[in-house]
Order: C-alpha cells, then structure tokens, then sequence
C-alpha cells in the first residue's frame, strides 16, 4: 500500500510540471488531421445527420433518436453519440461539421490519452511514440472527419482503461465501478463492439491487483453487473414502452432494441449471416453499397477533359463489386477473405496494418523472460491489457462475416500503444547488446519496410513509385545498416534509428492526409488515394483519384461521357432486386442507369450548375434535393403530417435536413424494416397523416404488399409536375421514380 501511495503522489508531482513540448506538434498534427476542412462536408453521413436534425426538435426524438421528425423510425444505432452530436447542433448551429466536431475532438483526445497511458509506464518517448503512431493511423482521422460512431467509441473505451489503470494503482473499488460503467455507456453507442474490449479488462485487472481471489471475483462480478445495467438501461426504457408511443427501432425485425443489439449490431457482424431475421440485413448492405459506390462516382465525375473521362470508364470497370463468395478476392466493402492473414491483405492493410510487424517484434521483446509463475512488473502487466486487447479484435476481423473499413479503429490503440513501448525496449536492448533480443529491433524495422511496400505497391499507378523508392527502400537500407553496426556505440547509430523510425511513419503520415488530398466519404469512411470512394482498392488511374478532391462534383445528370456499358457496377449476391440503382432496371445483374440517362449511374439530387463546389454535399446518394419536387410538396399539403413517405431513408435524409419536416421512410434504412402494413397505412392516410408516396426501385424488401398496394390505389402524378426538365437536375429523390397522390374517404 506505501508503494501504491507512492505512485499517486508521484503522478500528482508530475502532472504540476510543464507541458512536454515535443507533445504540442504531435496535438497539432492530430488536429490537422482531424479537423481540416470538415467544414466543407455539408451533409456528412446524411443518415445520421436527418436524425440530428429530428433530435433537435423535441425529447421524444432526442431520447429515441427518431431519424425522422415525425418520430416514425428510429435509426440502426443507440442514442449516446447523437445525443452528444445533437448537443453540439445546438450550440453551434446546425451543419454538417457541427456533427462531425464530437468525432473529431474524440480522435484528438484519444491520442492525449493514449500518450498518458503510455508514458506513465513505459517512459516519456515511449508515450510521445504512441501518441503520434495513433494520430497517424489512417483510418482514425479517416473515420474522426464524419459523424460515425467508431472514433468517440474509442475515446469512450481509452477513458475506461484510464479509470482501470487508476483503480489498479490507486486501490480503490469505485475506479473499478467507473471503468466498467463506462464500457456501458460505449456500448449504447454502438452496442456489442464496445464489449470487446473486456477480455482485456479482466485479465488485466486479475493479473495486475494484489487482493485475494475472493475479493478479485466479488469486485468484478459487481462491476460487470453495473456494467450491464448501464447497457440495457436505454433498452429496457425503450423496449417497456408501447409501440404506438415511440417510433419504430429501426434496423429490428421485431422492434427491439435488444434485437437490435444482439442481432443485426451483434451475432450477425461475425457470422455475417443475413438470413437470421430476414432479408433486412442483406439489404442494409446492398444499401450502404450502393450508396458509397453512388458518392464515388458524385465525387469522381468533376469536370475533366475527354481523355480524364475515358481513363474513368476503364477505372469503374474493373471495380465492381460482389458479395463475399462471389468471386472477388476483396470480399463486400473490400474487407478481403476471411483467414489468419487478412489484416495484411489489401483493403485492410492499408488502413490499419503499417505497423503490424513491428508491433509482433515488439510483443516479444516486451514480454522476452516473462515467467508464467511468479510476480510481473507493472510493465508486464500493462503490456499484458493491451496484448488482450489486440488479440481477440484482431481476431474478429480475422474471420468476421460482416463488418466495414472504418471498424478497425478499434485495432489502433493497442497498436499505437505497442508502437510506442516497443520502440523504446527494443532500442534498449539492441543498444546493450542483449543476445537474441537486439537483433528485434533491425529485425521489426526490416519486415514492417517490407509490409509497407508490399501495402502501396498496388497503388503505384496512383501514387507513382516515389513512395516506394523514397520510403520503403531507405527503411529496408536502415534495417540492414542497424544489423550491421549492432556492435557500435556512436552519435551515427543513435540517428540511424531516429531516421528508421520517422521512415516508418511517413507512409501512414501520407496515407491519414489521404482524406483531405482527395476528398473522404462519409457514409463509409477509408484511407488511401481512392478514400472518397469509401469502398477502399487500389484506383486504376492516377486521374480517378486526382478528379475526387472537394471541388471535383459534376452536376448529377449532367453528360460526362461515360457509356453505361463499360460503368457499370455488379450486385450483392442474391440480391433480391438485382441490386440497382434507384430507379434502375436489372440487366443480367448489371446496375443500369435510369431510362434516358446519358450517365451509366444516374446521380440523384442536383448540386448548383458549378462544376466545383466549396462544398462537398458527401451524403451519399441523398446529397441534395429536388428543388421542383419540394416545392410541388410543399405547395400542395394540406395539413398533412409527413410531406411525403418513400421507401427508404436514402430518399427521405436529404429532405428532412433541407426542410426539417417529417418525410416517412416507410421500410427504415434498407427500405426492408416491417413497420408498416397495409391496415396501417390505410389508417393514417384516413387520418390526413399523408397523401403523397415516392417510389422508386429501392428498398421494397418485405414491403411487397404496401407498394403494391399503394400503386392499385393511387393516382400517379405527372411527371412534369415535379420532375425537372434541366438536364443537370435532379428527376426525382434518389433518381427516376414515380410520385403518386392517395385520398380516401
């Protein structure tokens, strides 16, 4: 217990000394990172902004989070981060980079945290190390630039390890309380993922306190069950109220939340099996798919030359997209093939795998001369937290059925964290000459110069050769040079594994600017030359991925001379409506455009007739709205509650974010939810609730027999009515549909 009071009072003295000034720049560079430009991202995830925007106008859509005003759907996620979003709109007004500011402050913190964890074990450069390698992981200010959940998920979980590394030192049961309230409070942000993380938890706080096992279990079995009442708190208020009081919980087969969370949140992200509950999961992926690849080609089609558009045409014809077992070796979302290697396989490895062998060597360095049996140091020990940390993660995205890029942020802490201690003991020990152990340092340097240009030599069309000669080469040349001199002790040596280390790093460093060079997407967020497409791979060309800056937006509907025969994008196997466009038509599996369409992917929504913009509208394919179909909307309500109902929120997002006002999706995200049936829709049209209904070719799912019944009963309004007769505009809101008028007696 001295020793323990010991260590506090010595944490109090040094947190009365001043900054450490090399921290400032690495801050900066997080900061950079994370903030630059997000102000140019109007709509963000457009999903999630629509529920900002419906939160912000009462409680009862705040505590649901409604995705819509009216309070009809709830969207796919809980409520914590939207609420903390909403909060934000609030006091600064409400624009795309007011959500995406709580995202962005997160990944900066968690960068600040990580140096405090690392640092106060593992010595000053080990924590400067670790902050910057987790500021420079690509994927963290990939996805900390968009109003995703995953980067405050991870600020949530490196304050919870903060509190557990305190209450180990400190003794006290009620830090054991708070840590582990905390991972409750992370897992009504994005429900399961926020538990994994407790292995490591438990074994370290099993392994690094010095009571007796009764009081180890005692202690943990009553902080666990804290931590499950703050995780279904939310739940369990949700699920206990009447359905007709509530909205519907959104992405849930059966209307619940706990559904929500074990299923299409929980089991079904490993076992990626859609039919559990259902063709609503597989929809919902479809969705998301078809989206991103839309924002891919809104940001791609900027205004170029004849010879640009060409070099696109090739480009978008050998990225299409197929289910996993479909044939493409990059699996759906470009997640690669299940396997013990798929962090190194591209498409991952690109956004979170630099580092990767340099932190195995350092695992072992760390852990060299470890006992089984016997007392561990307070380094063992935390080496030990984030050992149980990285494992099992990397494990589930090892063989997970179902999961996106951005996911992998969960993997950057124990990485960064490694990064930074290992880089710091293994130096000592090829400084001392320590047998078998100085020979990791040469070693983690040569194989993680090798990953590297293994990881940008599919992009040498993009990115040119530069990288490889300039980086991956001086970093292999370093390695061998170390081994070389491994006997001497001079000045040469010390800046020989300086300079290995910086070279290290400055392919993440450019890969995590990847985002503000070329442009990011918001719906699916990804490092890399070709990061606006969020489906990350490789670009063919260098003009792909030069035309996806900010100010590269074609008008939708404007000709670009594109064929749609060599653009085109193939489905989701087994997709139930052949996986097209909105507004499209099946063609042996094909995305077709809309009849009419001179573009091979007709874009929704109009932006203004520049050809760039200061703005980058990155709501996927709901970036904007038809001004003539809201004004026609707008114009010829009469009371109704919702201005239109449609099939899906890639419809309805833009119109609740331009207007504020209620727009019904009637199947939820993927347009699959069974919220509505016919008897019920009768009912609300009887009740004046809504009159107008946009149809298009997404989303119909299990609502089969409501649209069809919608067509049988409705009158279908002209199209000259509400569709614009520019050929830069927008023919309806995710494309060519049709617009129909029901009134019953």
């Amino acid at each position: 217990m001295k020793h323990m009071n010991s260590e506090v009072k010595e944490e109090r003295t040094s947190n009365k000394k001043r900054i450490d000034l090399f921290l400032v720049p690495i801050v900066l560079i997080a900061a950079f990172l994370n903030l630059f430009k997000i102000w140019t991202d109007e709509y963000a995830n457009a999903y999630y902004t629509a529920a900002v925007k419906s939160m912000l106008q009462s409680f009862h859509n705040f505590f649901y989070a409604s995705f819509d005003p009216g309070g009809y759907v709830t969207i796919d996620k809980p409520p914590v981060v939207f609420w903390i979003q909403t909060i934000s709109a609030k006091i600064f007004g409400f624009h795309g980079w007011s959500v995406i500011l709580p995202q962005a402050l997160a990944g900066i913190g968690s960068v600040l945290l990580l140096y405090v964890l690392v640092k106060r074990t593992f010595g000053v450069w080990a924590g400067r190390f670790a902050a910057l390698a987790m500021a420079l992981t690509p994927i963290v200010p990939a996805v900390s630039r968009t109003n995703n959940i995953d980067s405050m998920l991870v600020f949530t979980l490196l304050v919870a390890t903060w509190m557990l590394f305190r209450a180990v030192r400190t003794a006290k049961f009620g830090w054991v309380l708070a840590a582990f309230a905390m991972i409750g409070v992370a897992f009504n942000m994005k429900m399961l993922q926020a538990y994994m993380v407790l292995p490591a938890f438990y074994v370290f706080y099993v392994v690094a306190t010095k009571i007796n096992w009764k009081k180890k279990i005692a202690f943990l079995t009553t902080a666990t069950a804290l931590m499950l009442a703050v995780s279904v708190s939310w739940a369990v208020v949700v699920d206990s109220t009447s359905a007709d009081k509530r909205p519907y919980m959104g992405s849930s087969q059966t209307n619940s939340v706990l559904e929500l969370a074990f299923g299409y949140n929980g089991i079904n992200r490993l076992t990626g099996n859609t039919s559990v509950t259902g063709s609503s999961h597989k929809q919902a992926a479809q969705t998301e798919q078809q989206t991103a690849s839309s924002e891919t080609k809104q940001n791609s089609n900027s205004s170029a030359d004849s010879s640009q558009s060409s070099n696109q045409r090739k480009s978008s014809s050998s990225q299409k997209m197929q289910a996993p077992g479909g044939g493409n070796q990059n699996g759906m979302f470009n997640t690669g093939n299940p396997g013990p290697f798929r962090l190194f396989q591209k498409g991952l490895s690109d956004q979170i795998s630099w580092l990767l062998p340099f932190v195995i060597f350092s695992i072992v360095g760390l852990f060299a001369g470890v006992k089984f049996k016997g007392s561990y140091t307070t380094k063992q020990k935390e080496s030990l937290f984030w050992l149980a940390w990285l494992l099992p993660v990397a494990v589930f995205f090892s063989i997970a059925g179902f999961f996106h890029q951005y996911y992998l942020i969960m993997l950057a802490p124990p990485i960064a964290a490694f990064a930074g201690a290992g880089a710091v003991a293994l130096w000592s020990m090829y400084k001392q000459h320590n047998g078998w152990k100085s020979w990791l340092l040469p070693g983690g340097i040569l194989t993680t110069a090798a990953l590297q240009i293994y990881i940008m030599s599919p992009y040498v069309s993009s990115i040119g050769v530069a990288p490889i000669a300039g980086v991956g080469a001086p970093g292999v040349i370093l390695a061998l040079v170390l081994a070389v001199r491994k006997q001497r002790k001079n000045s040469l040596t010390n800046y020989l594994g300086a300079a290995a280390m910086v070279v290290l790093l400055a392919m993440p460093a450019y890969w995590a600017m990847t985002p503000i060079i070329y442009g990011g997407n918001s719906m699916l967020p990804s490092a890399g030359p070709d990061s606006s497409s969020g489906m990350g791979g490789p670009p063919s060309t260098p003009t792909n991925s030069k035309q996806s800056g900010f100010n590269g937006m074609q008008p939708p509907g404007s000709s670009s001379g594109n064929s749609s025969s060599t653009n085109q994008m193939q489905p989701p196997s087994g997709s139930s409506n052949g996986g097209q466009i909105p507004g499209g038509s099946s063609n042996n599996g094909q995305m077709q455009p809309p009849s009419g369409s001179s573009n091979s992917v007709q874009m929704p929504n109009s932006f203004s007739n520049k050809s760039s913009s200061s703005k980058r509208k990155s709501g996927g394919m709901n970036a904007e709205v038809n001004q003539k179909l809201l004004n026609y909307l707008t114009k010829n309500n009469t009371g109704e509650k919702y201005l239109f109902a449609t099939t899906d929120s890639t419809s309805a997002a833009p119109y609740i974010i331009k207007t504020g006002k209620p727009v019904m999706a009637m199947g939820g995200f993927s347009g699959s939810d069974p919220i509505l049936t016919v008897s019920k829709l009768k009912a609300m049209i009887k009740k004046g609730e809504v009159k107008y209904f946009y149809l298009s070719g997404m989303g119909k799912g299990g609502q089969s027999d409501v649209i069809t019944w919608i067509k049988e009963n409705s009158k279908e309004i002209p199209s000259s009515k509400w569709q614009s007769t520019s050929s830069s505009a927008q023919q309806g809101p995710p494309g060519n549909g049709t617009l129909y008028e029901i009134t019953l007696k």
